[in-house]
């Protein structure tokens, strides 16, 4: 693409020594970074939490019970779109030709616009549905089910792209300028680069100043959506100067502009209908006017977008649960061996038995943490990445089971299955679209570390010039006070509590037991975050498989609260049940009950594992293995992703060798 000379627009190019700065050092220290993180925090709770007081050792069932639903206005109008939404998804949406063509069609796009579906949670005065939370959710069920290719496209558009950002921060104007487009057009979020994942310290995107101008350089990676949108937020560095700020800022992107470049369309392990490449910024220029929030707030926006957004990867994994408990239960019934159907046989029973459960669990939490969302009484940001964190790991065992449980038909493809004549039940695709949800929006490892600081906040506020090293002695001998009042009232709590009683939730009947010990597990797993503080200090921040069994310990648990709030609604409807038109009755009950026991088994299990590891072991083996201690066990292999003698070198390798051979030794 031509690149156009804006010099005679302003009498001047941007400054080169402005763009060297905003892209900033292709490397920081571990302090720079974390500081950057830090500031992106809200580190502000002005609202309760159900999950930060589980980490507290405070079970705050008032929260959660009775159970949220939608006021009859929002039920009436949600259902109503639902029900469009499913007769389209199922007579206009062809997912096998999707898998296997790797791209949705056109028709798919308009359908999809003229429905209204690209502005679900975009409000009614900007042209959009106004959906809740909750009915956003059970759409992305639906979608998901279908096509998770699509479900992708619509959650990358409405989750995290323009709309979400806009309605949450942009100005009046803004708003009225681009949520009406956004809920006629696909949208794309930009924030990954080559080299920047999750470290936004590094990011070299840049913005600089021009007049009543940025001037965009730079390149963004995994761009979803990005090849078909028609508009872009991109996260892009401001160099400071004279009257501005700097720092990461926002930016709504017209893809249109002069100088934007999508250079690939990559393809991945699943999801193959989805549009997602490399996109590059060459002197694009972005009015003024296209700013999200001041200067700097950029990475606040984008944590804050993905609060809610996160919410979107949960509602396509319970859809995958509930859709694999159709396949086991009817693979397993007619499935004979050894003179019975497979599903009587316990080691497939327990499979089932767990896919099951943990459907209805995904579908629980993914219900109460809309609700919770749409009733803006709670702050949610924990129990958002818990959901997402939880429901990405617990999907992909629910597919991996799904695959053993129909054997090789698990492992052969719906079109070689229905080549052949059987049915084309499509499992090995479900367990490889279901793998991205674990990297997706915050990788399982990143989730642990962003939850895990979330929930030692409490810790840091009162400790923090203690550990910190620039902390002077009186500022220390200072926080060494507050910490002892801190802990002097809170610690007391920690001993005994409601869930030592026997007839404690005794309105939870058979499930009233689950809950005392969710009870008695928040307690401990309170005392226990007290005492690794207490034992490493500052260094608590990098004994990462503590905090992430910590985190598991606090998933499970919000898991298990969610799954017996549901149950006893379910069972209790007071009305329509919550999940549908089916009355589950005390079934609902029986599916919360096993769950629970299959969940305190882990967590019983995670408990121990807080104490003995290997952490420590495997640490001084992967440095080893950093240093090329044992470069001998990879011998005797050939290497594939090396070019062989029928691919010619493109450069050099790594190393600067241009003899890099494929074998190994």
């Amino acid at each position: 693409m031509n690149q156009p000379d804006h010099s005679a627009q302003t009498g001047k190019r941007p400054d080169p020594a402005a763009q060297r700065e905003a892209q900033g050092a292709a490397h920081v220290d571990e302090r720079t970074a974390r500081r950057v993180a830090e500031e992106a925090r809200e580190t502000e709770w002005r609202l309760p939490s159900f999950a930060k007081q589980l980490f507290l050792g405070d079970l705050r069932l008032d929260l959660i019970h009775p159970h949220p639903r939608p006021d009859a206005e929002a039920r009436r109008k949600g259902d109503e779109f639902l029900a469009r939404l499913r007769e389209f998804c199922a007579t206009r949406v062809d997912p096998a030709q999707i898998e296997r063509q790797a791209r949705i069609p056109d028709e798919v796009v308009k359908g999809l616009r003229e429905l209204g579906a690209l502005g679900m949670k975009i409000p009614e005065r900007h042209g959009g549905l106004g959906l809740s939370q909750y009915h956003y959710g059970r759409a992305l069920m639906i979608i998901g089910s279908c096509s998770p290719a699509v479900g992708a496209l619509v959650s990358a558009h409405q989750s995290i792209g323009v709309p979400q950002p806009v309605k949450l921060f942009g100005s009046a104007d803004q708003k009225a300028a681009w949520l009406p487009v956004s809920a006629r057009s696909v949208t794309a979020f930009l924030l990954t680069e080559p080299d920047v994942g999750s470290d936004p310290a590094r990011l070299r995107c840049s913005a600089v100043p021009d007049g009543d101008e940025y001037v965009l350089n730079g390149v963004k990676l995994w761009t979803t959506n990005g090849v078909i949108a028609d508009l872009v937020v991109v996260m892009a560095r401001v160099p400071k100067g004279e009257g501005h700020h700097g720092g990461i800022s926002a930016f709504v992107v017209d893809m249109r502009s002069p100088g934007i470049t999508v250079e690939n369309r990559n393809a991945f392990m699943g999801l193959r209908g989805i549009e997602n490449g490399v996109t590059r910024f060459h002197d694009v220029r972005v009015p003024a006017g296209n700013l999200i929030g001041p200067e700097g707030a950029g990475l606040k926006i984008a944590l804050t977008t993905l609060n809610t957004g996160r919410l979107s990867l949960p509602a396509v994994c319970a859809a995958a649960g509930k859709w694999a408990t159709k396949i086991a239960r009817e693979w397993t019934a007619e499935r004979v061996q050894w003179g019975r159907p497979v599903g009587e046989h316990e080691a497939i029973a327990k499979k089932v038995a767990f896919i099951a459960a943990t459907a209805y669990a995904l579908e629980a939490m993914v219900d109460l943490s809309g609700q919770l969302a749409d009733d803006e009484r709670n702050d949610i940001r924990i129990e958002a990445a818990l959901a997402k964190l939880w429901a990405s790991e617990m999907a992909c065992r629910i597919a991996d089971d799904l695959v053993q449980l129909r054997g090789g038909r698990g492992y052969e493809t719906a079109e070689s299955l229905a080549a052949r004549g059987e049915r084309g039940v499509p499992a090995e695709q479900v367990l490889r679209d279901l793998r991205i949800n674990r990297i997706f929006e915050g990788s399982t490892e990143i989730m642990h570390l962003l939850i895990a600081r979330e929930a030692v906040d409490a810790h840091l506020s009162v400790a923090g010039d203690i550990i910190d090293p620039d902390a002077s002695t009186g500022d220390k001998a200072r926080a060494a006070a507050r910490a002892g009042g801190f802990y002097a009232r809170w610690l007391p709590t920690l001993v005994t509590g409601s869930g030592r009683r026997p007839g404690a939730y005794g309105q939870f009947g058979p499930l009233a037991r689950h809950l005392r010990y969710v009870e008695r597990a928040s307690r401990k797993l309170a005392r226990s975050t007290f005492y690794a503080a207490a034992r490493w200090q500052g260094g608590l921040e990098r004994r990462q498989g503590f905090l992430g069994r910590m985190v598991d310990i606090g998933a499970e648990l919000y898991a298990m609260s969610a799954v017996c709030v549901r149950a006893h609604a379910d069972a209790h409807p007071e009305g329509d049940p919550i999940g549908g038109d089916v009355e589950p009755g005390t079934s609902a009950i029986r599916l919360a009950d096993v769950f629970c026991r299959q969940a305190r088994v882990r967590v019983d299990e995670l408990f121990d594992g807080l104490w003995r590891n290997t952490d420590a072991e495997d640490g001084r083996l992967a440095r080893e293995v950093l240093n090329g201690d044992f470069t001998w066990l990879e011998e005797g292999v050939l290497d594939p992703s090396l070019p062989g003698p029928w691919i010619a070198p493109a450069e050099p390798g790594p190393s600067g060798r241009d003899d890099v051979h494929r074998f190994i030794g």
